[in-house]
């Protein structure tokens, strides 16, 4: 692969963890999932249920049927399109009414419906960038869900280094059809610091003394 896709890392708050595998196994699956993340079984129970509560409502409202929803420790990542401004509002407004939801990202586009083949061609980068990431020694890639609107690719979930979420972001961007790399994906501060090698290992080492 030639082209690198344009990296735009959002690293945020301690949030995330994974909501669409959540979501698609139901409640039950959740629990299966979460004992192999890193994240406890009450966490990946909320996303689920926060997942699949939203969704709901968005089903119910007319015109917000192709509104893609992420769910990863509280923080709801809404994607995909509206046709008007006012529904992109009132679905947002719909992901803040559960009393799980922590924060919302609202990435969703106002343009008209995509059709079958631009969902497709979506869904299938989601594949190949899951593959991906499976297939590296550095990423466990378990830990991070995927979603893709129009080409962006969106990664959220739990990367045990900073070095590991570069990783993953790297390797998802020379995904063939990926425009852009959006990272919310949390650090987990303390397998960060227990992989930090003291001062005195770091390159370099300790400074020369006289």
């Amino acid at each position: 692969m030639t082209r690198t896709a344009l990296l735009s890392l959002i690293l945020c708050t301690p949030l995330l963890a994974s909501g669409c595998v959540a979501a698609a196994l139901g409640t039950a699956g959740a629990v299966g999932v979460a004992s192999m993340q890193d994240r406890t079984v009450g966490e990946a129970v909320d996303d689920a249920t926060t997942s699949n509560e939203i969704k709901a409502k968005l089903l119910d409202e007319g015109g917000l049927g192709e509104v893609d929803v992420e769910v990863a420790q509280g923080l709801v990542l809404l994607s995909g399109r509206v046709s008007t401004p006012e529904q992109r509002v009132r679905a947002e407004d719909l992901a803040w009414s559960s009393t799980r939801t922590r924060d919302v990202a609202n990435e969703i586009k106002i343009e008209k419906p995509g059709g079958f083949f631009a969902n497709a061609s979506d869904e299938l980068i989601t594949a190949r960038v899951r593959a991906s990431l499976v297939a590296s020694k550095e990423v466990k890639s378990i830990n991070f869900n995927i979603e893709t609107y129009d080409g962006v690719v969106y990664l959220m979930g739990i990367a045990r280094t900073q070095s590991e979420l570069t990783e993953a972001a790297e390797r998802a961007s020379l995904v063939g059809g990926v425009q852009k790399v959006v990272s919310y994906v949390r650090v987990n501060a303390e397998r960060a610091r227990a992989n930090t090698p003291p001062n005195d290992e770091l390159v370099g080492g300790p400074a020369a003394t006289n």
